[in-house]
């Protein structure tokens, strides 16, 4: 294989999602496995960016329960109930949640500790069901913004095509 992660932690963000895009697109082209997208997506993104936690929370009881994985960083909480912190927020929702600051949101899960930003996706597959989200922890306060909300979107909107 001649893809390799590129380094976009200094790369204008619409350009790098852009480059990520088609990273994902060329290795994921001919893959219809939902668990190998997700784990491919999970890894591109963590390390072109350099994330502290990267990774996917799946549908399991739909309306009810996420569970963990796949994902890179350390561990992450493993079963999280819709509406319940971040994920569980923009699960129940099925919008795009941008939180600046983990210390001052409402029932934030702490996973690991360092994490002091984040960002949860819906991801939402061929039926236009939720079937996963896509969160994503920073070390760095603020680090999230429309621009990561977009770029993501669109590279997770392959599981509803």
């Amino acid at each position: 294989m001649a893809e390799t992660i590129p380094d976009l932690r200094k790369v204008p963000k619409a350009r790098a999602y852009a480059e990520l895009q088609g990273h994902s697109d060329a290795i994921l082209d001919s893959v219809d496995d939902e668990i190998a997208a997700m784990a491919t997506i999970a890894t591109l993104v963590h390390h072109s960016f350099g994330h502290l936690w990267t990774g996917f929370y799946r549908v399991i009881e739909p309306g009810q329960l996420l569970r963990v994985g796949p994902y890179q960083g350390s561990l992450g909480c493993i079963d999280i109930a819709f509406g319940r912190g971040v994920c569980g927020d923009a699960a129940a929702g099925g919008k795009t949640v941008i939180v600046r600051d983990v210390e001052k949101y409402p029932g934030h899960i702490t996973c690991d500790a360092r994490s002091r930003s984040e960002i949860v996706v819906p991801v939402f597959g061929k039926r236009g069901d939720l079937i996963a989200v896509l969160d994503i922890d920073s070390d760095r306060l603020d680090a999230f913004d429309g621009e990561d909300a977009r770029g993501l979107e669109q590279l997770v909107s392959r599981f509803a095509h």
